[in-house]
Order: structure tokens, then sequence, then C-alpha cells
């Protein structure tokens, strides 16, 4: 400790500005690094908040003495490992408050409110319970929803459907599908009595529709002709996903382009037919008549009121003869088949297929003279190929389907390199390896990443080095200046004096003193290259003692030394 004191106390203000500015690099290094490390730990807690929000769950948050980040978006930052446990402790709390409220509007019980007011709250709470189970949704930030319910009348002119609209703010990067945009309509419409999915319309922020209609009154879909578009491309992409998947591995991915063109029927409708067999029959319908001769008793009397009265008069009977007709109808039909058949839309009509295969490079000589031969792939290999091409997209000839495999060499194959060029040693440009971090350092990343870490060894590295620097440039500089003897000049002195003489032996004497002086001080000083846990003291203390029973006069000549520095 006291040789670094009396080390800071010979330096230079310079020396020492430097030093200090250095040390305090290092250390606004090693506070950037950690702070960067614990604010990249935090995560949002609530985005999109109002400032009432924002201030109440800011000075909830001081109250638990929790660490948070404002961003400049209002987006609040708290420490990842706290996310889930603050937002259940600011719920509870009721926090924030900014969402429409749902049905919790009726938790109270308002015996003053109008007949209006509640239709008004009723239509709030719906509104508001729709946003929620949008705002549900994963690629959905914010939903606001307006419902109008469906107006009744006695008279058909006069009443009104219900419709909705419905306003989605997606997140970054986020899209939703067409399944997701029906899943939505149809969610509004089972959630609102009266109201059919076509009176649902849905938009983004930027007042894009993304909804389609669903049929207008002819039958037709509007914007059908960009489905039928989006339809044809979907088989396409299908077709040619397996085509790749298949002559990858055989060709190569650069050595061949492929096409696929796919015709798709999109008419639809329905077909009935009517068949007979005239060998089956059956009966459907039989009649039958007698004729009977012979006499029979009938009943007499006259027609009226008398007749049809409780007790009527009483009726003679009459005698007569007469003939019974009795005739057999019987009727046979046909059996007949009916069958009524829905023709779907986007039957697959035709596949067209093209293959273009790219043609092999040979080099014929050596160097500046070697030629480029072209070479095209044998006709059983195309043939192969088209086999292939045929099982992966289910040809079928009476469908009329069509495959096409050519040859050609590419652009690429006619300007390649001869093989020469790239010399014989193979490529200059070899990967080189890539070091994993040792085990040991990789807890230090939790701390500060890597990059702070390498400027906080370089600045320590810069510190030693000046440190070192210094000592040896004052070594060298008091080597020098107590060393070498002062010039006399020789006219000066008279060659016959006896005390030049003298003073000349005294200053070689006092140069020898110096040396002996300069060379114990650096085996002291390369004494204090210790080994780990030992006490520098002891360590000092030996060499002192060792070096005063070696040389005693040179030790009290560096003793004399330092206190005459220390004395200055």
């Amino acid at each position: 400790m006291g040789q670094i004191q009396a080390m800071i106390s010979s330096m230079g203000w310079r020396q020492r500005i430097s030093i200090l500015a250095i040390a305090a690099a290092v250390a606004a290094a090693l506070w950037m690094g950690v702070r960067y490390n614990r604010e990249k730990d935090l995560r949002p807690l609530f985005t999109s908040l109002s400032p009432e929000d924002s201030g109440a769950i800011v000075a909830k948050l001081r109250t638990t003495n929790v660490p948070y980040a404002i961003r400049d978006d209002g987006a609040i930052m708290v420490p990842s490992a706290r996310v889930a446990e603050l937002r259940l402790d600011l719920a509870s709390s009721g926090l924030p408050q900014t969402g429409r409220l749902g049905f919790e509007l009726f938790d109270k019980t308002n015996f003053g409110a109008t007949d209006f007011a509640e239709q008004v709250n009723y239509r709030r709470a719906v509104e508001g319970e729709l946003e929620r189970s949008f705002m549900a949704i994963a690629v959905v930030e914010k939903a606001r929803v307006h419902v109008t319910f469906p107006k009744e009348s006695v008279f058909i002119e006069s009443r009104q459907p219900a419709k909705a609209s419905v306003m989605l703010k997606l997140r970054p990067g986020g899209r939703l599908s067409p399944q997701n945009i029906q899943g939505i309509t149809h969610l509004a419409a089972s959630a609102v009595e009266g109201l059919q999915p076509e009176n649902v319309s849905v938009l983004d922020m930027n007042g894009a529709l993304l909804n389609r209609p669903r049929r207008n009154i002819d039958g037709e879909e509007a914007g059908a002709s960009d489905a039928r578009l989006e339809y044809r491309q979907s088989i396409e992409k299908d077709l040619l996903v397996k085509i790749r998947a298949t002559l990858d591995p055989l060709l190569g991915a650069e050595r061949y382009r492929a096409g696929v063109t796919a015709d798709v029927d999109f008419s639809s409708g329905e077909q009935s037919e009517e068949t007979f067999e005239p060998e089956k029959s059956v009966m459907v319908h039989s009649q039958k008549t007698e004729d009977v001769s012979g006499s029979a008793v009938a009943a007499g009397g006259v027609p009226g009121t008398a007749t049809s009265l409780p007790r009527p008069v009483e009726r003679t009977a009459s005698t007569r003869g007469g003939v019974a007709r009795r005739t057999e109808n019987t009727t046979y039909q046909t059996s007949r088949l009916v069958k009524r058949i829905t023709l779907p839309q986007g039957n697959l009509r035709r596949v067209s297929v093209a293959v273009l295969l790219d043609q092999s490079v040979r080099w014929e000589g050596n160097g500046a003279q070697a030629k480029r031969v072209i070479e095209a792939p044998p006709p059983e290999r195309l043939k192969v190929v088209r086999d292939v091409l045929a099982g992966v997209i289910g040809f079928q000839e009476q469908r009329g389907d069509q495959i096409l495999v050519e040859s050609l060499p590419f652009e690429a194959t006619l300007h390649s390199a001869p093989p020469a060029s790239s010399g014989p040693g193979g490529s200059a440009n070899a990967p080189t390896g890539t070091f994993p971090m040792p085990v040991f350092l990789q807890p230090l990343l939790k701390i500060a990443p890597l990059a702070v870490w390498l400027g906080a060894v370089a600045a320590v590295a810069v510190v030693l080095l000046v440190a070192v620097f210094w000592v040896i440039r004052r070594l060298r500089r008091k080597g020098g200046v107590h060393g070498q003897p002062r010039p006399t000049s020789q006219a000066a002195l008279p060659a016959t004096d006896h005390a030049s003489q003298l003073e000349s032996k005294a200053m070689a004497q006092l140069a020898a003193n110096e040396e002996n002086r300069v060379r114990a001080e650096q085996e002291l000083l390369a004494s204090l290259q210790l080994p780990p846990n030992t006490k520098k003291t002891e360590i000092l203390r030996k060499q002192i003692g060792e070096s005063a029973k070696r040389d005693p006069q040179a030790t009290a000549q560096l003793i004399r030394a330092w206190l005459n520095e220390q004395e200055r």
C-alpha cells in the first residue's frame, strides 16, 4: 500500500488525470453495460394506455418498489419475471380502467333510470363484451364495436335489420386470415339478436374493409374473381411444391426450372336424371265391377220431411227384379330412377406442367486453351423426369393433362469459369471456424453483454500499459541522471590538480553505487510478481533482508536515495 501511495505521489498531474479519465471511462462502460442488460430484461406490462391509467399504474409501482421504465410510445416496462404477477395485482386494484365496460354496468341497480337509459346501457354492455372477445384474439391489439339493434314495426317497409361495425387494430406484423375474419363476423352475429353475418362490417384502422359481402340478389359473390384466382393459385402452388420436393434430390435445386398451370372449372349447378326400365313394372291401381241378376227387396216411401223424422212413417216394401254388373280394372307402371346431382364449384379440369432442365458442361484442355463443351442429358433421363412428374401431379390423359420436359443450357452454365481458375489450392476464402464461449465465462454474460466486457478488458489493459510505461520511463530517467558522470571541461581543471582527481574518483564510486542501487531496485520490483494468496509485506521484508545481507552498502545507498527524494 505504501508503494502504491509513493507511486501516486511521484506522478505528475497529467498522468494522474489520464489514469482518472481511463478509470472513469471503464466505470461508465460497466455501468452502461449493466443498465443495458437490465433494460433488455424488461417486458411490456401494458401498452396504449391513457395518461390517467399510466399515472395510476406508475404510482402503484412506486409504492411497491418495482423497477420500471417508460418507453416513448407510453408502454410501461417491468422485469419479465414479474409481468404476470403485476398484471394480477393491478387487476385486483381495478387497473387499468380505460376499457369499455360490459355487463357490470348492471351490477348496481338504478331504480330511477328511464327505459331509454336502460336501452343505451344494454347496448354499451353488448359492445363492451364484444370488444373484450375480439381483443382475446392473438393478433388483435384493440377493438371498437358499434351495434344497431333491429327496429320493429307493424309495417314491413318500416322495419330495419340489426347492423354492426367492428374496427380492429392489429399487432405489429399481425395479419387476419379469411377464416379469422369469418369467425369475427359470425361471433358478432351470434351475440346480437336478429343480426345477420352479411350485416357485419369489419375494418382495420386504415379504413380497409376486411370482410367481403356474401352474395347479391343474382346469387353472384362480390369479389368472386379474386377468390377464384386465389383458389387456382393455391392449387398451382401446391403442385409446384410437390414437384420441387421430388426433383430437388434428383436434379439439384439450381439445375432445373418448373412451372404449373391449372385449368379450374368454376361453374356450378344442379343436374337431374330420370331413367325408365321397361323390363320392370309394378301394379299401381286395381278396380273391380260385378253384375248380379235376380230380385232385390227395396224400401219405398215418399221422400221428404216425414221420412226424416225420428219416428218416420212406415214404408211399404216392394220387390223388383234387377241386374248387377261387376268390372275389374288394373293399372301397371314402368319402373324409373330419378337422380339429382349438384355440380361442385372449382373442379380441376386440366393440368399442364413444363420443366426446363439445365445441361452439363465439360472442359477439354487446360488453362487458356480450355474449350467448353455443352452436353444435353440423355433421353432416358428426360423420360425418368417425365414419369416422376406424371406420378406427382396425378397425370390423367383422358382429362387432357400435359407434361413438357425440355433441356437447354442455363445462363450460368454458358458463362461458367474453367476449373483452372479456381486454383489448385481450392477456394481462397475458406470458412473460418467459430470458437464457442468458454463455460466459466458464460455467467458473466448475464450481468453485461460480451461487447461491454471486451471494452472493459481493453480499457484495463490500456491503464496497465500506461502505468508500466510510466514506471519504466521513470526508472530509465533516474538511471540516466545518476549513472552518467557530469561532463567537465579539461581546460577548466588543471592536470596537476589533486582535488580534481579525488573528485573524479568520488564520482566513479557514486556511479558504481548508483548502478548497484538500480539493480537492487529492479530486483525488488521483479519480486512483486507474487503468486496469489501471498502477503506482499512478508515477501518484501524477506527480499529486503536478503539484499541487505548480500550488499549492505548498496542497500544503505538505496535507502539514502529514497530519503533524499522524500525530502525534495
